[in-house]
């Protein structure tokens, strides 16, 4: 074994910062890191072991102990819920014969729960062995485990065939959909690949370039929605040795799965973008980081980095232009929502764990390497080659005179056509509740958990900027949902799980208030509890970075716009209750992030 981790040392040259590759290599191999792997990596990365237990205990898909042949990862995401997953769970409970979290004495089978997988439109879903199962039932997962116990191959044990489009081409055999419903300016299939790179490119300059994205006024399609000219320019301005372009495909946005469309349909339009955005930033190096959920494309994706090269789409002088050198390289993360924050992202693509750096320095000035470093997620880098190709004008065409372009929307959740939407800005709510047939509507979550949670009053605003800006997740509640205990309940344990641990704040916090709701869900809720959690919340935002600041979005957007269903379940006769307990609080939300708790005792 020893001379096989050598050997993997040696296919990343020996580069500390792709630790993370190392890791996974080792683990494809061996199934686990142990002491005396993580001594061997310390000793030949220049690295203490501190440094590397803390990356191997910090992602979902990393173990320091042995795993199983066969490891199930079921997906526990709200809609997962709303689809049957409970049911699914005992089924693979009893085929199984362990409970979740465990893995069978034989050792081959392991059962674990996952936060979400990118497949909302197509629940209940899981992992086994990086292949991903989905629409599974009660009888599918008995069938599963029979197959695995007579040594069946998991591939075998797909029997409902390949999903649509390009998941179906033998190098990616998904069976997962796409579930495209509806088509705009970005998702037509009106654009000659390379198009920009070939022709464009040549003939314009990187200043004119940035001028195009400037001047269509495009914003950032991740949610925080800041100009993407302007961070070019930022970037193009920064000195630095290298510059990086980064795409962000760590969408891990509960009801989150556009990115996972486009990877998949139009792959070549994303990559094409980055060339774009490393040709007016002066960029050299590009890097994609692909969460780990979506490792079943990645075989798929380098194979088109390839042929790039090969038709110098990629690579020194790409297209003829003699001084632009930029090649492209893919990362797979290890499962963590955090990641999706640019700078716990490029944390992590140094090999370390995924916790936001303080700002400033924004990763323009000191990113990736503390080199400059521009981050974009996947749909702006799509979009950036339609505007590059059609022009600034053609793109203001779209949406409103606030918002500009299209959206892309993953919906999901109780309506009849769950998937892919896009849509320009500035269509209502009650717009796309129709078009996705939703009806008997109570409610709908705009941004995923750490968005809001809309009723009926609020069916009229507008997809927007100034209104309801989002990263694209939309879910649907009709009005035989209990939200309390099937939505908030649920958003409130999935901040509680990707929390880094880093802030006190975000440590704490999303762990005191699910304790009050479950109060109040139980019954033991007294009227107090309500403002308890409304003002205890104001706490989170001073954490580092959106995760913190947003974990109790589902709690404060909940009480704001449905106080009735809290203050049915509040005890009436009694006002006040004295009962709560801040140390043991504390105690329980750090074991939940592996810390200790520090207390101060008078002598």
């Amino acid at each position: 074994m020893k001379d096989r981790i050598i050997e993997i040392i040696s296919k990343y040259n020996g580069d500390s910062t792709r630790l993370m590759d190392i890791l996974h290599d080792i683990q494809a191999h061996a199934g686990y890191i142990d002491e005396a792997t993580i001594a061997l990596l310390a000793d030949k990365l220049t690295l203490s072991a501190a440094q590397i237990k803390e990356t191997v205990s910090f992602y979902h898909f990393y173990s320091d102990k042995p795993l199983a042949k066969v490891n199930i990862y079921l997906n526990d995401s709200v809609t997962a819920n709303m689809n049957g997953r409970k049911d699914v769970l005992k089924a693979f409970e009893d085929a199984c014969g362990i409970k979740i979290g465990r893995v069978t004495t034989d050792g081959n089978i392991g059962l674990f729960s996952t936060s979400c997988i990118g497949m909302n439109d197509q629940e209940p879903a899981a992992i086994i062995n990086d292949r991903v199962f989905t629409r599974l039932t009660p009888y599918r997962t008995k069938q599963i485990i029979n197959g695995l116990k007579q040594g069946q191959h998991v591939k075998e044990l797909v029997v409902e065939g390949c999903g649509d489009g390009n998941n179906a081409l033998p190098i990616i055999d998904a069976m997962v959909y796409n579930n495209i419903r509806r088509k705009g300016a970005l998702l037509s299939h009106d654009y000659p690949l390379f198009t920009v790179i070939k022709d464009i490119l040549p003939k314009t300059s990187s200043e004119e370039i940035t001028d195009i994205i400037t001047e269509s006024n495009i914003r950032g399609r991740g949610g925080a929605g800041f100009p993407t000219g302007l961070k070019w320019k930022f970037g193009s301005r920064a000195k630095g040795e290298h510059r990086f372009i980064i795409c962000n495909a760590d969408e891990g946005e509960p009801g989150t799965f556009k990115d996972r469309v486009l990877l998949t349909e139009y792959p070549e339009m994303v990559f094409e973008g980055m060339v774009a955005a490393g040709y007016a930033v002066g960029a050299d190096i590009g890097l994609l980081y692909l969460r780990y959920e979506y490792k079943y494309l990645l075989v798929y994706l380098n194979g088109i980095l390839e042929n790039m090269r090969k038709n110098n789409f990629l690579g020194q002088s790409i297209a003829g232009i003699g001084d632009f050198d930029f090649d492209i390289r893919i990362q797979l993360g290890a499962g963590a929502y955090i990641c999706g924050e640019e700078s716990a992202l490029i944390e992590s693509l140094e090999g370390k764990r995924g916790e936001p750096r303080d700002k400033p320095p924004f990763p323009v000035e000191k990113g990736y390497l503390n080199l400059p470093t521009v981050v974009n997620n996947v749909e702006t880098l799509a979009t950036v080659v339609k505007i590059i190709k059609n022009g600034a004008a053609w793109y203001n065409q779209l949406g409103n005179k606030d918002s500009v372009g299209t959206k892309l929307l993953s919906i999901s959740g109780d309506c009849r056509f769950p998937g892919i939407y896009e849509v320009e800005w500035g269509l209502k709510i009650s717009d796309i509740l129709a078009m996705c047939g939703a009806n008997e509507v109570q409610a709908i979550q705009v941004g995923g958990p750490s968005g809001t949670l809309l009723g009926e009053k609020d069916f009229d605003r507008e997809l927007s900027y100034s209104d309801l800006p989002t990263g694209g997740s939309m879910i649907v509640f009709n009005k035989n949902r209990d939200l309390l205990s099937e939505v908030v309940l649920n958003f409130m344990n999935f901040f509680i799980e990707e929390s880094c641990g880093t802030c006190s704040t975000c440590r704490n916090m999303p762990y005191v208030l699910r304790g009050k709701l479950l109060k109040v869900i139980n019954g033991r809720g007294v009227k107090t509890d309500i403002e308890d959690m409304v003002n205890w919340a104001n706490l989170l935002k001073v954490s580092r970075c959106g995760l913190g600041q947003t974990a109790a979005n589902p709690i404060v957007s909940s009480i704001r716009n449905f106080r009735h269903l809290y203050d049915a379940l509040v005890q009436k006769e009694i006002e006040y209750d004295s009962g709560f307990s801040l140390e043991t609080s504390v105690l329980e939300s750090c074991k939940a992030v592996r810390r200790q708790p520090l207390f101060h005792h008078n002598a």
